[in-house]
């Protein structure tokens, strides 16, 4: 696959994530697009789909070969897809997450920002914060 081809095959797959379009998500999984490349800006594709709380796209794109723990650098956009999902309470993409090997503790901003549990805490989002506590998450900071 060419640069160029690739290239638009990657704005398709930010677009239909954005829109929740699954099926053409899959459409352009199957085209052979790489799950992690991110876009210009440096967000990945499991980040913008773990921040809208599209949990299907998300398993799609895990079950493509998505590093689950890979932080997105784009501005505004930047941290793990896990942390994302928890930041908003995302409890079905958080739970994909896991399943697919997502580190509960992992701290974002290359280990100086917050971790999941944090996140989810502050939002409030009990439900997320259980379903993190139950996964191994321990309060940032603490010990085990």
């Amino acid at each position: 696959m060419n640069q160029r081809q690739q290239k638009k095959l990657s704005r398709h797959l930010f677009v239909a994530i954005l829109m929740g379009d699954t099926a053409r998500v899959k459409m352009v999984l199957r085209a052979g697009i790489d799950p992690n490349k991110p876009d210009s800006e440096g967000t990945t594709p499991l980040y913008l789909a773990s921040v809208t709380g599209e949990a299907d796209i998300a398993r799609r794109l895990l079950k493509a070969g998505a590093s689950p723990d890979t932080e997105s650098s784009g501005f505004g956009s930047e941290g793990t897809p896990l942390c994302a999902a928890a930041c908003w309470g995302h409890t079905e993409t958080v739970r994909e997450l896991l399943a697919h090997g997502a580190d509960p503790n992992r701290i974002e901003d290359h280990g100086t920002g917050r971790s999941p549990l944090d996140w989810s805490n502050e939002g409030p989002h009990p439900e997320t914060a259980e379903l993190l506590t139950a996964a191994g998450a321990t309060p940032h900071g603490a010990t085990t």
